[in-house]
């Protein structure tokens, strides 16, 4: 393979792989797209409707957006559409630009999608794969559970068939009770079904797309009973073939807004595929490339725009029916992609009879699976810091919306990392007994301690906000010692990096320490650390940082003379 063709496989991985595809793939690809298919037309129409638009929308996702992605996609397994958070974020903000005009509130909606697909271009050009490493896993898990909620708080109101209303996950649950009394009891029997055959379905047959089945059967059942015209809700006219490929018009009037929705939805986005792509990855033993999924997301969110969607993400749910089906690489979503068009063309006369109901009890039972206790429990004994992060999203996005909730639990979880950072815990060390190393005596009382020898750790970088703290930790510390401290030793392997302000603490400690007679020193200095004490001239007034030299030595030395001054009392004492 010549430069130019391994430079366009790099950019574009299909012209890598198809031409090395083994026909012996074709069938499994074929039958994981078909199934693929079966499972996304209930589900993204169930998701588009979520999010505000017309059933059809989301189906539109599924067919531009798997296309798109099939050329650049790292994943093999990863398929890309509609997700319930992300088409509950898009009606949270939307609905209000819109003014109750669908045609706005549909090229508002694909204008999201577009602003998405550029985020993603501009991350992928500028090498930004790691930034959205700030969305933590704990982040993800309280918003998703606190989503769900706010996702079925949505449909509830659909499942009874009552008006609904509220404007977070608590009024709108009040108001639905308080709708109770006047539920359409057909309505009611329809969804309760429908949440019975989905769980049934998923435990008796799990892979298969029971929810098809359930849209077959409950739209079969309304059309013969004639429930429309008995309170039923249904979807309604579905017009076939597939949209008119154009831009979606242009809002400047939105713009702000639509940005800060669009740029959460691209944290969102890439958040949730690569870590659905790495899941699969590592169960069938490939790589992904983070880069190159910016890439992949991008272009299927420009298509999603383009084709009169919305934005799109890599799903784990459908990710997970596509690898059960058999998909061996991305060829299964450009499968997908054409029975769906196939259905839009011969079957959707057949879907206008579909009840709301019935969507609403897809999307009730798809973000059940959200909402994890034993996780938060998990977290918990873990780390009280990450549970913390996970309550304020979880909370956040109750009380203040997806797009708020994302950006306040965001927030929280670097105000909580700077808060530990402010106030580090400072090691007092001990000698491992018959060992050269060393670790915290306090939490291993067996640890030798040298009378006279004060050795501590800092277990974080040392920066402006935390010296102070520091400084005087080791200071009450060394006053607090039974035996006077004739030699202090600060270990700086745990510390990755000082600043300014750190050196200068180590020279502030150092003075305040020969004061009161007592020699400080300091080892085990990462490179950079010891080029920045070198840099501002305190390397030499601790004596030379040196990589030469150990801990384990320093503490040798110091043995060394305590037993000189033992045996020759006249002897000169080095500390």
């Amino acid at each position: 393979m010549n430069n130019s063709l391994r430079k366009l496989a790099q950019l574009i991985p299909l012209f890598d792989w198809l031409p090395r595809y083994k026909i012996i793939s074709l069938w499994p690809d074929l039958i994981a797209g078909i199934t693929l298919a079966a499972y996304a037309v209930p589900v993204a129409m169930a998701y588009a409707t979520l999010a505000g638009l017309a059933p059809q929308a989301g189906l539109y996702c599924y067919i531009f957006s798997g296309i798109a992605y099939a050329l650049f996609a790292s994943s093999r397994h990863l398929s890309i559409g509609p997700t319930a958070a992300i088409s509950v974020m898009v009606a949270s903000v939307v609905g209000t630009m819109a003014a109750g005009d669908p045609t706005t509130y549909a090229a508002i909606a694909a204008m999201t999608a577009g602003m998405v697909g550029f985020f993603c271009i501009l991350a992928w050009l500028m090498r930004l794969s790691s930034f959205v490493n700030f969305i933590s896993e704990s982040i993800l898990l309280g918003f998703k559970a606190g989503a769900a909620l706010s996702i079925a708080s949505l449909q509830f109101p659909k499942l009874f068939g009552v008006p609904g209303g509220g404007n977070n996950f608590f009024e709108r649950l009040l108001v639905t009770i308080q709708q109770l009394g006047t539920a359409h009891g057909t309505v009611i029997v329809v969804g309760i079904a429908s949440i019975a055959l989905l769980i049934c379905g998923e435990h008796l047959f799990p892979g298969r797309p029971v929810a098809l089945a359930v849209v077959v059967i409950s739209t079969a059942i309304v059309t013969m009973f004639g429930l429309a015209e008995h309170g039923v809700r249904v979807v309604g006219f579905i017009p076939p073939g597939l949209p008119a490929i154009k831009l979606p018009s242009f809002q400047t009037q939105h713009i702000e807004s639509l940005a800060e929705l669009a740029f959460a939805c691209f944290l969102l986005s890439y958040v949730e595929s690569i870590a659905a792509a790495r899941a699969f990855a590592s169960k069938h033993h490939y790589t992904v490339d983070p880069r190159q999924e910016l890439l992949g997301l991008g272009a299927a969110n420009l298509m999603a725009a383009v084709g009169h969607g919305y934005p799109v993400a890599g799903g784990l749910s459908q990710s997970a029916v596509n690898e059960k089906a058999g998909a061996r690489t991305p060829l299964s979503l450009i499968f997908a992609s054409m029975t769906l068009v196939m259905v839009l063309f011969f079957l959707t006369g057949m879907l206008r009879n579909l009840p709301e109901s019935v969507l609403a009890a897809i999307v009730l039972v798809a973000v059940a699976d959200f909402v994890k206790i034993d996780d938060f429990k998990r977290l918990r004994q873990i780390s009280r810091l990450e549970f913390n992060v996970a309550l304020v999203a979880f909370v956040g996005v109750l009380l203040l919306g997806i797009l708020k909730g994302v950006a306040i639990s965001a927030i929280a979880s670097i105000l909580f990392l700077l808060r530990m950072m402010a106030k580090p815990h400072v090691s007092i060390l001990g000698r491992i007994p018959g060992s050269t190393r060393f670790s915290d005596a306090d939490r291993h009382t067996s640890n030798e301690r040298l009378p006279g020898l004060f050795l501590f750790r800092i277990e974080a970088p040392l920066l402006y906000f935390n010296v102070e703290a520091v400084s005087s930790t080791v200071l009450d510390a060394i006053h607090n010692e039974s035996t006077a401290v004739r030699l202090t030793v600060c270990d700086l392997s745990t510390s990755p990096y000082i600043d300014a302000a750190g050196a200068r603490m180590l020279q502030h400690l150092e003075e305040e320490l020969e004061r009161e007679g007592i020699q400080f020193k300091v080892a085990e200095a990462h490179a950079e650390v010891r080029e920045i004490l070198r840099a501002t001239g305190i390397s030499e007034s601790l004596g030379g940082v040196s990589r030469h030299t150990s801990l384990a030595d320093i503490v040798e030395d110091f043995e060394r003379d305590s037993r000189s001054r033992l045996t020759h009392p006249t002897h000169e004492a080095q500390y």
